[in-house]
């Protein structure tokens, strides 16, 4: 619990301090809108949106308030040139509940997607990082979270 609270701190920081900074690549930006068309057509409401300045190998704390028996959708976006993406989410307590791995060269490369139904209203961490030989800094990436409404 002592660490979701450091990080809900962090994330504040981050989130003020990131959406100056980062500017958002045209294919990620073309998949960001992509993929918001998609949902809002399947009954989703997107309800936060945040590009990310990322350097490899290094996890960016994302906090995030959820509400109990609401249908998430999660959404992830690395830089296409990275190898390796990865997604890990936490609960309260601290219990990873979600991993996913993707590489460089699979269908959907650079998107992590995965839905989650929360057990009670708190707050969670998601925890995205990717991995890239070239790049080692300012690497884009992107998050959204959108919730069913229909």
């Amino acid at each position: 619990m002592k660490n979701i609270a450091i990080a809900l701190a962090i994330s504040t920081l981050l989130s003020n301090l990131v959406h100056g900074q980062t500017s958002v690549s045209n294919p990620i930006r073309l998949q960001v809108d992509s993929l918001k068309s998609l949902y809002a057509a399947d009954g989703f409401q997107l309800v936060k949106e945040s590009p990310l300045q990322m350097e490899s190998e290094y996890e960016i704390p994302v906090v995030l308030p959820l509400t109990q028996g609401t249908f998430y959708q999660f959404v992830f976006i690395g830089e296409p040139s990275s190898r390796l993406y990865e997604v890990r989410m936490f609960d309260w307590k601290e219990r990873q509940i979600i991993f996913q791995q993707k590489r460089w060269g699979d269908v959907d490369g650079n998107i992590i997607a995965f839905s989650y139904i929360p057990p009670a209203s708190e707050y969670h961490m998601m925890r995205p990082v990717q991995v890239n030989k070239k790049q080692k800094k300012n690497l884009t990436g992107y998050i959204m979270v959108f919730k069913k409404t229909k």
